[in-house]
């Protein structure tokens, strides 16, 4: 499907962007009582810090596509 590339300023075809897998299902729980513990929150940022790779990986994806501008 053709697109508006603004810096050419002229219609082109989009490049598909290489796949990603999707993210994995979060691992992190609800807190037990007003204050997480150690493990819980452990939990949270590992789950967060997944995501994020994920991100990275889908966005450099879409730069090297030219998706994205680099």
């Amino acid at each position: 499907m053709p697109y508006l590339h603004p810096a050419a300023g002229a219609a082109r075809e989009a490049e598909q962007t290489a796949a990603v897998a999707n993210a994995a299902a979060a691992t992190a729980t609800a807190a037990a009582g007003a204050t997480p513990t150690k493990a819980e929150f452990d939990a949270l940022l590992a789950d967060t810090n997944a995501l994020r790779t994920k991100l990275n990986a889908l966005l450099a994806a879409m730069r090297t596509s030219g998706q994205l501008a680099p």
